[in-house]
């Protein structure tokens, strides 16, 4: 897994999400370790409460993300995290717009649009743009349409000349926690079509250069294989 004929870095991003003990983040740390020398982008989204934590502690090659944040600088917004606090505690990512961030509380393609804007043009931080479409509107043939409205969404908050500070990550909410698996044939499928879309907004270098990542119950026994795929850059674990 490296740069490949593209020059796409494979990404690997793991979200801890509400989990947390020290037990893990020692764990975490050991496995982390034994990448010091592989040619990949690695980047963890601990809870909040404890990036301090992993940063004190983890191997000086990996990055820091946080795994939401709102759209402004600071005031009276009860229980939000600005880009800038992120910032402030040693976070060069953020992940925007994940599926349970849209389920669970409902975040939509209008909010999503607010919080990218602002991060990509009133902070440095980097984005990984989560996408991807229910079981349901899976099983009605509406994938296509699902995932081009949410990245059109992210598009417009993107000028051409910040598609390299995202990320992409394409994750099927009907393959995470279900039983039901997404190929690697299919995964690729979906990829291929993203790309060719954004090339059809922007231009044929930023579609070959910008990273589409995978996050659907990926694992030990998958994971070569979804890497071999031409368009899948990295993965989103968690």
């Amino acid at each position: 897994m490296k740069t490949n004929s593209n020059g796409r870095r494979f990404f690997v991003g793991g979200n801890w999400k509400m989990n947390y003990s020290k037990l893990l983040l020692e764990r975490i740390n050991d496995t982390l370790r034994k990448t010091k020398d592989i040619d990949v982008d690695i980047v963890c989204a601990p809870p909040i409460l404890f990036i301090r934590d992993f940063i004190l502690s983890k191997p000086s090659h990996v990055q820091v993300a946080g795994q939401n944040c709102y759209h402004a600088k600071e005031g009276a917004f009860t229980g939000e995290i600005s880009p800038e606090m992120l910032k402030e505690i040693g976070c060069t990512w953020v992940i925007l717009g994940h599926s349970e961030r849209r389920t669970l509380f409902h975040e939509n393609d209008e909010l999503l649009k607010k919080k990218i804007d602002y991060v990509l043009n009133k902070t440095d931080i980097n984005v990984i743009a989560c996408i991807g479409e229910t079981l349901q509107e899976r099983e009605s043939g509406k994938t296509n349409e699902i995932v081009e409205r949410q990245v059109r969404a992210y598009q417009e908050k993107i000028s051409n000349d910040q598609y390299n500070r995202v990320v992409i990550a394409y994750e099927p909410v009907w393959a995470i926690g279900t039983g039901k698996v997404a190929t690697p044939q299919q995964v690729q499928e979906v990829h291929e079509r993203l790309r060719k879309f954004i090339e059809k907004n922007t231009n044929s270098d930023i579609a070959k250069k910008i990273r589409i990542i995978y996050g659907g119950s990926v694992n030990g026994s998958n994971c070569k294989e979804l890497a071999q795929q031409p368009d899948i850059d990295g993965f989103l674990v968690g």
